[in-house]
């Protein structure tokens, strides 16, 4: 394929080409830059969905029919976009409540919030606060507002992150075992699982992941730690690999017997994300502040990916259900149609739980779809 060359425009001003990768197709993040420009490539993006995969950079919004139909969002309504990301939610929140509706978004990730705010900024009244979802509560006087009509959250890390090697949260790239989603929070991944005690790191596999392996890898992290940190992803799935006594090799080769096998170290490295940034102490917080800032019938909606997370929520709801505290919270969780698990694998384990506020007469949630 053609080198990088400068040419002349024509303006008659020096134009550098863009790089170009290596092979027939790219691999990595920076190379799938049309992938990553959807303004400029409308047509890559079709291409990659229609493969079954998220365009590097981008998130696909998970199960946004349900959770439209669920918390119904009117023309006037205040959403409260507890995690706002890529803004594929809330671009349908806004498209529901209109102009003279609002929507109030939150994310810590600097970088993405302010990208995200670019894009939603023609679809409606936003405004946004860098900050986790616990903070819903602390911004209402600041936005002149007396409640949220709406809250709504989805736990699941971007798919921005994820893709993004330099972030360090996936075991597929080589990249320093970073996971912050804040840049100001003080530990990184490497930090921890340099000092975290064996019993406290198995117990946190257990907790926060179900790894069925928690023990052996566990003790194999902090064995092999003891003779060099383990400072970069892929020395640490190296490390699984081990304590599980598999080899790459292995690994592929069960890959291409089941396509849907999950990889061996997703669960240490989604059990790592939630510790460093403290996800279900953030989760219990916007659970304990969210009904003091629902207006009367207010609805709030939470997409969970694991089973810690739904208990947490599901308990929540429950208690607030026989305290008289919401009207409505069905027991029952939503899960992607299969359909959309074939369009957006990611979408798996996803479950959305919703509630609602007491004190004022119902709307219409017959076509929320439980399963």
């Amino acid at each position: 394929m053609p080198d990088s060359e400068d040419r002349t425009s024509n303006r008659g001003m020096p134009h550098r080409r863009r790089p170009r990768y290596k092979g027939t197709h790219p691999k990595s993040f920076a190379e799938r830059y049309k992938e990553r420009d959807a303004q400029a490539y409308p047509e890559m993006q079709e291409h990659v969905r229609a493969q079954g995969r998220t365009p590097a950079g981008t998130h696909v919004p998970i199960m946004v029919k349900e959770v439209l139909q669920c918390l119904n969002p009117q023309p006037r309504d205040i959403v409260a976009d507890a995690t706002i990301g890529y803004g594929g939610h809330a671009a349908a929140f806004l498209e529901a409540v209109g102009p003279a509706g609002r929507l109030v978004g939150f994310d810590v990730d600097a970088e993405e919030l302010e990208r995200t705010g670019r894009r939603l900024a023609e679809l409606g009244n936003v405004s946004l606060h860098r900050s986790n979802f616990a903070g819903i509560g602390n911004v209402l006087a600041a936005e002149g507002i007396d409640g949220y009509d709406v809250i709504f959250a989805d736990l699941g890390v971007s798919s921005m992150q994820l893709d993004d090697p330099a972030r360090g949260f996936s075991y597929k790239h080589d990249a320093p075992l970073d996971m912050r989603m804040d840049s100001r929070l003080a530990r990184t991944a490497a930090d921890v699982l340099a000092t975290i005690d064996r019993a406290d790191l198995e117990k946190t596999l257990i907790d926060l992941a179900d790894e069925e392996d928690a023990a052996a890898v566990a003790a194999t992290i902090v064995r092999l730690r003891s003779e060099h940190p383990i400072a970069r992803t892929l020395e640490l799935v190296d490390a699984i690999l081990a304590a599980k006594r598999m080899t790459a090799d292995d690994w592929r080769r069960i890959k291409g017997q089941d396509s849907s096998t999950i990889h061996p170290a997703a669960r240490t490295f989604q059990a790592l994300r939630i510790l460093i940034n403290d996800e279900l102490g953030a989760l219990r917080q916007l659970l304990r502040s969210a009904p003091w800032c629902l207006r009367p019938g207010g609805r709030i909606g939470i997409i969970t990916f694991h089973s810690g997370e739904d208990r947490i929520v599901k308990q929540a709801f429950r208690e607030g259900l026989r305290d008289g505290t919401y009207a409505e919270a069905p027991d029952e969780v939503i899960r992607p149609t299969p359909a959309e698990v074939r369009a957006n694998p990611r979408s798996r384990p996803a479950k959305l739980r919703w509630a609602r506020k007491g004190f004022a007469a119902p709307r219409s949630t017959s076509s929320c779809r439980t399963q």
